[in-house]
């Protein structure tokens, strides 16, 4: 029999998420668009450029695995909620950092703010969790496609926020971190407002967990220690794709647009390969979503995984758009396809009492993994060029594909 309320109430909390996570995603990618204007203009020099960047992504590291804990004891909503708040208050400070022309000041927003990305990239485990084993895939593939929204909605609000902060007398730059505070106050009133019920309370099918057939009964049991969690092979797996997917990708995306400036491309060109690359990451994510809960997360960590190994050979090539468009697309599809899965395979292993510390960590991890591959891609590219990026993402990537093969065949059945 259909539970018609807690059908309603997950599509409500399925909408906030959705809706939520997009609009913190288009705050944060306003602010990138120009973050390093603003640290090369406040610092004196373009040394400093990539410095906000680093703090960013170590915040992010450092909120995923503190927001994780958070949320296992008060709940996703309360959480995410509260990570929600932290990124009104860190685009607040970056904007009064940019009027104030303090260098410090705005380097200490772009750390609060990466802890609340951290929180926000729990929505879409907190969507996961409302949903049986057999929907996981798609609705994590969906709020992750929420990126979208701020992929295209994120640089067009610049040019008017900028326009408009200059019509009230403040520097034009502090217009996008003002923007970004108001669409993080919208994604704190959506989350605050309609995730209710906590997602897991209207969850349909406990008993079909694949890690333990009585929620209930497992809902009562400790969590188990860090350690004993991540010893388990499928979470070793799941945590691996996302960080081998999360930093070949930021490996190579990071460079590309100096190399092609280098080879003489003109920056609409750049802008072109950036926005291939950004639908491969988040615009068929839906789709892959539901790949997973058709054939499973294996297959599509490993079809991931070969992507990246195809993005790799592309990069030793990469002399013009006919090779580089291909190259950025599979690149963020590749990630896309081991992150979605990733996430999807990481959330059957765990038990509910521990969902939120391990995801959290395991976000942390990630993070770190793109700020490795965003520091070595410039030495890597200063030596050798895009032949050690491409040559580097090629071994990470065939590294995954032996851990998922790996995997994959201790789970088969032994024969009678």
């Amino acid at each position: 029999m259909i539970d018609l309320s807690a059908q309603v109430a997950r599509r409500r909390i399925t909408f906030a998420l959705f809706a939520g996570r997009g609009a913190f995603s288009a705050a944060n990618i306003a602010g990138f668009t120009v973050m390093s204007i603003v640290a090369a203009q406040l610092g004196g020099t373009p040394l400093l450029a990539g410095l906000p960047g680093a703090a960013f992504l170590f915040g992010r590291a450092l909120g995923g695995y503190s927001f994780g804990r958070l949320m296992d004891a008060v709940g996703r909503r309360r959480g995410l909620s509260l990570g929600y708040l932290v990124g009104v208050a860190g685009s607040g400070l970056a904007a009064f950092g940019v009027t104030a022309a303090s260098f410090g000041v705005f380097l200490m927003a772009t750390l609060i703010l990466g802890v609340a990305r951290g929180a926000a990239d729990q929505a879409r485990f907190a969507a996961a969790e409302a949903y049986g084993p057999a929907e996981r895939g798609r609705i994590i593939g969906l709020i992750v496609f929420a990126g979208t929204v701020g992929a295209v909605g994120g640089p067009l609000l610049v040019g008017a926020a900028t326009d408009l902060a200059g019509e009230s007398g403040l520097d034009p730059l502090a217009g996008p971190w003002i923007a970004g505070a108001g669409l993080a106050a919208i994604a704190l009133l959506l989350t605050f407002g309609f995730v209710r019920p906590e997602p897991r309370t209207v969850a349909p099918a406990q008993a079909r967990d694949p890690v333990g057939s009585h929620r209930a009964t497992r809902a009562a049991t400790l969590a188990r220690p860090l350690r004993e969690t991540f010893a388990g092979p499928g979470v070793r797996l799941a945590v691996t794709s996302m960080v081998v997917g999360q930093a070949v990708m930021t490996m190579v995306m990071t460079i590309i647009p100096l190399h092609m400036h280098d080879i003489q491309y003109h920056p609409g060109s750049i802008s072109v390969a950036m926005a291939v690359h950004t639908l491969g990451m988040f615009g068929l994510a839906a789709f892959t979503g539901r790949f997973v809960d058709r054939f499973g997360p294996n297959p599509i960590i490993l079809l991931g995984a070969l992507q990246l190994v195809v993005a790799g050979v592309l990069a030793l090539f990469a002399t013009s758009l006919l090779v580089i468009l291909p190259l950025m697309f599979v690149l963020g599809y590749g990630w896309n396809f081991c992150f979605v899965a990733g996430s999807a395979l990481l959330t059957e292993q765990l038990r509910t009492n521990e969902l939120g510390r391990v995801q959290g960590l395991s976000d942390s991890v990630v993070a770190v993994a793109a700020g490795v591959g965003a520091l070595g891609t410039g030495p890597l590219f200063t030596f050798g060029a895009m032949t050690w990026i491409g040559a580097l993402g090629v071994a990470a990537s065939l590294g995954l594909i032996a851990v998922v093969t790996r995997y994959s065949f201790a789970q088969r059945p032994m024969p009678v």
